[in-house]
């Protein structure tokens, strides 16, 4: 019977004590064979198994003759193409299923971190297409600043996925009276703040340093959640007084109000490289079609209005 047993990306990474992104970048060298069931990725525990031994030095054929087990398909011997899109926001999961259903051979794979970390995976080689919302301060410019830093001596380009309100998330009838960045440091005041490599956080940390702004003078600087709905539910609960974050997450999360503060340009990026040529003009094409335009505007707070553009291909 343990032929049978399989699991979700989640229980690999949980089980060999790794990130989820190093399971996907396993899967998409072949090293672990993955199939799909529903919009879930699943990896045999033979074929777990078969990779634990081949990496302390030993071959080991998994048995799949049994005839007990569900037919699957080999990522690696199927000319799949397992894809791995990073970043939170839902409009990657929209993007997501437009890639699979358009492309057949392509599966989507998500991992759920943060734009700097992002960056980081794919210098790494380990992801395919990321999403990233960085402020320079210096500039005023967003994300392409530190996708020259990251992505250093790699061919890319950067379009536009939309654009979308960022600010402050505070009680009903903000009873703090917040304006803008200057505020946080008023006495008394508790925030909830992103975990390092969030564009939330690198946001914050841009505001504090151009106005001048000690962070080690507010409290809850060091209270971490890892998304946007978690800081909101935290300012709704009463836990902390204020969070930075985005319009969508204000709309979902009762309790909260939400004071717009700065619009982010959210891009995707990919590698310019001969292999990836149908995969860019597929992601292209589907952020110019008009039905994932119109899903994309359902959802509160997104700028559409330069969604597709390429904003830099080098």
């Amino acid at each position: 019977m343990n032929d049978n047993v399989s699991y979700t990306t989640e229980e690999i990474a949980q089980l060999l004590k790794i990130s989820k992104l190093t399971v996907y970048d396993l899967i998409k060298k072949g090293k672990l064979p993955a199939y799909k069931v529903g919009k879930q990725m699943r990896i045999d525990k033979t074929d777990l198994e078969a990779y634990k031994q081949a990496s302390k030095g030993f071959i080991v054929k998994p048995n799949h003759d049994t005839g007990i087990r569900e037919p699957h398909i080999a990522m690696q011997n199927s000319g799949v193409r397992p894809i791995v899109i990073t970043g939170q926001d839902l409009s990657l999961d929209i993007l997501a299923s437009y890639l699979e259903k358009r492309e057949p051979l392509l599966r989507p794979l998500r991992s759920y971190v943060g734009s700097l970390d992002s960056l980081i995976s794919m210098y790494q080689g380990k992801s395919d297409i990321v999403s990233t919302h960085l402020l320079d301060g210096d500039t005023g410019e967003y994300n392409v600043p530190y996708i020259r830093k990251l992505l250093v001596g790699s061919s890319y380009i950067v379009v536009n996925l939309m654009s979308r309100w960022a600010g402050l998330y505070v009680k009903p009838g903000n009873p703090h009276k917040l304006q803008g960045w200057n505020d946080l440091v008023k006495p008394g005041l508790r925030l909830v703040n992103r975990e390092k490599g969030a564009g939330a956080r690198v946001l914050l940390d841009e505001q504090l340093r151009i106005h001048g702004l000690d962070k080690q003078g507010i409290v809850g600087y060091e209270n971490v959640e890892t998304n946007h709905i978690a800081v909101a539910a935290k300012v709704a609960s009463g836990e902390a007084d204020v969070g930075v974050g985005t319009m969508k997450a204000a709309a979902v999360v009762s309790g909260v109000e939400f004071i717009p503060l700065i619009k982010e340009r959210y891009d995707l990026v990919l590698l310019n490289t001969p292999d990836n040529t149908m995969l860019i003009q597929t992601v292209l094409d589907i952020l110019r079609l008009e039905s994932f335009r119109h899903e994309l505007s359902a959802i509160s707070g997104y700028d559409l209005s330069e969604t597709g553009q390429i904003m830099l291909k080098t």
